[in-house]
């Protein structure tokens, strides 16, 4: 029960809030890789389209997933803060759960979906569980020593496709697809998770999802910033920008990353403001949105489960070739979860996914 007391009465809104509206951007960005594995390289002639798919690019990509790694550093934080264990237990539980996290993971990719970020983040807590006992400056230095790391890695890929011409292979419902797929997204998304992840231990530590000032600095950098970081590659990407070069993707891609964390910081920060706001008035909507963002795995699963339903052969075998489109698929779906939340919330139904990472972590500590 003291569990229990702990992860309801303790409940913020700004990372509740903050993931709920992040499962859009990741509904979103998974929708656009639909598109891109189904109908080919993301250039339309519509004005509908270019528009999509550059918002998407400008928007989305490597944005909502750095806020979704900071996230959950921040989330690891607190459970440490909470644990109030000697550390060799702590760090136990943290990297039981973990392992948990690689364990749902591996099961989400081999049933569903590739571009799976559960195995990432339980490999995160595994490897990096120390980086919460770190100080504050060595934490600083780990990110800016990896953030170049993370940049040239991406740009490198970048290039090597637009030279090559590879890109991403065309989707498949085979397991050996999903595999292949998922072990070169796991090693990119790994390498991009560490400078966010590092950023939420620091944000947890100091509670700044509750301090206006610094979230107001954040946002109004780390927005526009990440725009105007992500104009070059959105226009190359909606074929507004012509006669690219493997050099000029690559500094593209390179400038998109590294605008990239940013962007997600922003993002965070804006929804925390918003958070601070509205968490003593808060209407239907606002509570709709936290218990999505309270039960974000059980409906990140969801929307993977929508995915396979959706555009598998062996079910409706949608064939999403439009950018517009995808975005109304994406929302649609996004509408679905949010309401089915809300119920699950009216119902005082939590999600069964945290219920039962949650059982799986402490239940070697509640038998000792």
């Amino acid at each position: 029960m003291a569990n229990r007391s702990l992860t309801l009465d303790r409940r913020t809104l700004a990372p509740d809030l903050a993931r709920g509206v992040m499962l859009l951007v990741i509904a979103l960005a998974h929708t656009h890789l639909f598109t891109v594995l189904i109908g080919g390289p993301d250039r339309s002639g519509s004005t509908a389209d270019r528009l999509a798919t550059a918002g998407t690019v400008m928007l989305v990509d490597l944005r909502g997933y750095p806020m979704f790694a900071a996230l959950f550093g921040y989330g690891l934080a607190q459970i440490h803060r909470r644990l109030g264990d000697p550390w060799p237990r702590a760090r136990g539980m943290i990297r039981r759960r973990g392992l948990w996290l690689i364990a749902f993971g591996l099961a989400h990719v081999v049933l569903l979906f590739p571009a799976d970020i559960l195995t990432v983040y339980g490999l995160t807590a595994v490897l990096l569980a120390g980086a919460l006992r770190l100080r504050d400056r060595t934490l600083i230095v780990w990110a800016a020593l990896w953030l170049p790391v993370t940049t040239a890695v991406h740009a490198l890929v970048a290039a090597d496709d637009a030279m090559t011409g590879d890109g991403l292979p065309r989707l498949s419902d085979g397991l050996g697809f999903r595999l292949s797929l998922f072990s070169a997204i796991a090693v990119m998304m790994l390498i991009s998770t560490v400078v966010p992840f590092l950023a939420g231990i620091l944000a947890s530590r100091h509670r700044l999802l509750g301090k206006p000032r610094p979230l107001r600095a954040i946002a109004a950098v780390g927005i526009p910033l990440s725009v105007l970081g992500g104009l070059p590659l959105a226009l190359d990407k909606a074929g507004v920008w012509t006669g690219v070069t493997p050099a000029d993707v690559m500094l593209a891609t390179a400038l998109h990353q590294a605008t990239g964390y940013a962007g997600g910081l922003g993002y965070a920060a804006l929804i925390a403001l918003l958070a601070l706001r509205l968490d003593h008035r808060r209407g239907p909507v606002v509570d709709a949105l936290a218990a999505l963002g309270e039960r974000s795995l059980t409906f990140y699963l969801a929307q993977s489960l929508a995915w396979a339903l959706l555009f598998s052969s062996y079910a409706l075998h949608l064939r999403l070739t439009s950018p517009a489109v995808a975005v109304l698929v994406a929302l649609a779906v996004w509408l679905a979860t949010v309401l089915l939340a809300d119920l699950m919330r009216r119902r005082d139904i939590r999600g069964p996914a945290e219920t039962a990472l949650r059982h799986l972590t402490y239940a070697h500590a509640r038998d000792r």
